[in-house]
């Protein structure tokens, strides 16, 4: 049943009730790893794992719709599973759906898990399961992911499965269903309860300070027997970079994550941890709040566009580990990326045409922006305003607090920084970031050639179509959207050398997949 999805529903002779079943690798692979890292070692359990994340917020909530940074979702991971995984390899996992499969692309039957309790004792039913997906539909939902669930007419229970209806063929819906805003939490009468921290996960929770930290410690009934090999797990919220770094050097955490390039020549000298560089889909951002003026001028948004130097900004602030985006959600490891689109390099001179096509002969701007959007995101609006100079571009960097920055100024003041993930299949990102109405898009960006293709693209079976489809989509929001994307970056890791890591770290989100206190171990 759990064979590999096919890349496309390309027509052939193949039925598409064989391509609909089980799961599918059309994601991002992880990094394979020497055996220097650690994954040599043995599997052991025991120990207490302490991670420093750069990451969280005294308003972070336990509503898994409003789930926005690595800590929260870091911590949910320890304590949740999905309906299905995605593996460090990038192929669908099992996890509370045993095997899935549709005849149309538009039923899907999902056969649920049996003999699973949560920590509070209650088994796991197939009430639960449909309660946790329609706790992010409905016209009273708050979540990220009800535009990504917008397609969903029906959730039903039918025996020990679990049915969900579309309106339209999506050979990707097994892949949205491992969307971490997701997890399968227990139900009293057909609802979740958001403020609940019960799980069937393999961590339970001792206690928690939001944006501060967390202790869990190991469930002892986990049903998976290769995973969560801590005895406990404690997440410190540590927004301040150099902080994290000495709380690494100093033994007071096994792993931080948004490692400053400039020290890694130093903490490696130290012999104290390994650095983890982990390529992938990940991408830091300047969204444009296209509502307001000047950046409702799409002239405007190409001359910022034109007035940055991405290859500075690679070698730079990542220390080159990343490479150049083209204003492109969609990455490279992606299976319809557009490697052949036009790009963009710095050029002045084309700024400033884009200006006067707006009727400007200078532009004022303010660039609001905190480390806590990305590591190195104050230098590189530092960076972004010296190039834009040039360009008749007077652009004023504000640095904000850390703390509160995603409650206090992401989505909420018209020019920022912030950073994405990246997504394993290209629907996932544009409903995720770019839909029209979509929770989470952050530019509130509507272009209707766009929406248009997204539906169309969902449903098509034919692979080449599909393709122009999504690359002409790359396109539309790389030069007339309102998010500037300047580069991608690699998930880099620093990580103690007393911690065994697998052969093979995911790269479909940072922290292994935010699974590395259930796969990671004390060697």
């Amino acid at each position: 049943m759990n064979r590999p999805m096919l890349p496309a529903l390309a027509r052939s002779g193949v039925s598409r009730r064989g391509i609909l079943k089980g799961a599918a690798a059309m994601g991002a692979a992880g990094l394979i790893l020497p055996g220097a890292s650690g994954a040599a070692r043995a599997q052991t359990r025991g120990g207490t794992f302490r991670a420093g994340i750069g990451h969280g917020s005294t308003t972070d909530s336990l509503d898994p719709g409003l789930w926005d940074n690595l800590y929260v979702q870091t911590f949910a991971a320890a304590r949740h599973n999905q309906l299905i995984e995605v593996g460090a390899d990038g192929q669908l996992v099992p996890e509370m759906a045993e095997s899935w499969e549709s005849a149309d692309g538009v039923t899907w039957v999902f056969a649920i898990r049996q003999g699973i309790t949560f920590h509070s004792g209650k088994d796991m039913t197939v009430d639960d399961v449909v309660a946790s997906i329609n706790h992010h539909r409905g016209e009273d939902s708050t979540s990220a992911v009800k535009t990504l669930l917008a397609a969903i007419t029906d959730v039903r229970a039918d025996g020990q499965n679990v049915v969900v209806t579309l309106e339209a063929a999506n050979a990707d819906l097994p892949y949205l269903m491992t969307d971490y805003h997701i997890p399968i939490m227990p139900s009293v009468d057909g609802r979740i309860d958001p403020t609940s921290t019960d799980g069937v996960g393999g961590y339970v929770v001792e206690s928690y300070e939001p944006g501060v930290q967390a202790s869990l410690t190991r469930n002892p009934n986990y049903w998976k027997d290769d995973r969560a090999w801590f005895d406990r797990v404690e997440l410190l919220s540590i927004l301040d970079p150099a902080a994290r770094l000495n709380a690494l050097i100093t033994g007071e955490v096994h792993l931080i994550d948004q490692v400053d390039p400039a020290t890694i020549g130093m903490l490696e000298g130290r012999g104290v941890a390994r650095i983890l560089s982990i390529p992938g889909n990940a991408h830091y951002v300047f969204p444009m709040d296209s509502r307001a003026a000047p950046f409702s001028d799409n002239n405007v948004r190409l001359a910022l566009k034109y007035a940055l130097d991405r290859q500075q900004m690679v070698d730079v602030i990542l220390g080159g580990h990343g490479a150049v985006s083209n204003d492109n959600p969609i990455g490279p490891a992606n299976r319809y990326f557009h490697a052949e689109m036009e790009p963009k390099t710095y050029d002045p001179d084309r700024a400033r045409f884009y200006l006067r096509e707006a009727g400007l002969d200078s532009l004022d701007v303010t660039l609001k922006a905190a480390d806590a959007a990305f590591a190195g995101a104050v230098d590189a609006a530092a960076m972004f305003s010296e190039t834009a100079r040039a360009a008749g571009i007077n652009l004023t960097v504000d640095r904000v607090p850390n703390d509160g920055y995603w409650d206090n100024v992401w989505m909420k003041e018209p020019f920022v920084a912030s950073y994405w993930g990246g997504r394993a299949v290209e629907d996932h990102m544009f409903t995720t970031a770019y839909a029209s109405g979509a929770a989470w898009n952050d530019s509130f960006w509507e272009n209707e050639r766009f929406n248009e293709l997204l539906v169309a693209a969902r449903s098509e079976i034919n692979e080449d179509i599909r393709r122009e489809m999504y690359h002409e989509m790359q396109e539309i929001v790389s030069f007339e959207g309102s998010v500037i994307i300047p580069m991608y970056n690699n998930y880099v890791m620093a990580v103690a050398n007393g911690v065994g890591t697998p052969d093979r770290i995911s790269a479909n989100w940072n922290l292994d997949g935010f699974r590395c206190v259930e796969r990671w171990w004390m060697a």
